[in-house]
């Protein structure tokens, strides 16, 4: 019982890695409003260490808005493969610069350009639009560095609660669930979270 859970999840993520045909890393990301009204997304995994589980997106986005609104969220991961899941929820903090720096020039040149090209989330007058507006910005970067735009960024989200969730037969199920000690900052080890069980 007394296992970090942050080590618990790189070694359930590593077996998904092996195991589900596509996107071990996809994992739903629910926020919500000022209202409390919630919505959710399916968003890919991009770090994961003690501090918590980063993901990119458009600042500008719903999901951006809400963020800034409401600064809590919850993900869920679900390899259906391995029959398990983990829950995680917490606050929601913007990475650091460089950090979405060094995330977004990793990515293919064509990504990058479709970050520039995209108002993610607000309404789009015809496909054809879209492909030309990002046709054009093909057309003026040829030769030229695709910098990350200032409105793009990292997001992480710090847990207080980690659940995993093991099938078992009857639906007899395991559920295990850290929650992180008062006073705990992130990046807390095994001592810094409590374990216990819950029923299925």
């Amino acid at each position: 019982m007394t296992t970090d859970p942050h080590a618990l999840f790189d070694a359930w993520f590593a077996e998904a890695k092996a195991a589900e045909p596509n996107d071990p890393d996809a994992m739903a990301l629910a926020t919500a409003d000022v209202e409390g009204r919630p919505s959710v997304r399916m968003v890919l995994l991009k770090r994961h260490d003690p501090r918590g589980f980063a993901f990119y997106s458009n600042s500008q986005s719903r999901k951006g808005g809400e963020i800034t609104a409401n600064p809590h969220a919850a993900l869920v991961f679900h390899w259906k493969s391995l029959r398990r899941q983990v829950r995680v929820e917490g606050r929601i903090e913007p990475t650091g610069i460089a950090e979405a720096d060094a995330y977004f020039a990793t990515r293919s040149r064509d990504a990058r350009l479709g970050a520039w090209a995209s108002d993610q989330s607000r309404p789009l007058e015809s496909r054809a639009v879209f492909e030309a507006r990002y046709a054009k910005l093909v057309e003026d970067y040829d030769g030229k560095e695709v910098e990350r735009p200032a409105y793009w960024w990292g997001y992480r989200v710090i847990p207080d609660r980690i659940e995993f969730w093991t099938d078992r037969p009857h639906r007899l199920h395991e559920r295990r669930l850290f929650v992180r000690n008062p006073g705990s900052g992130s990046g807390a080890g095994a001592d810094g979270w409590s374990e216990s069980l819950l029923y299925p």
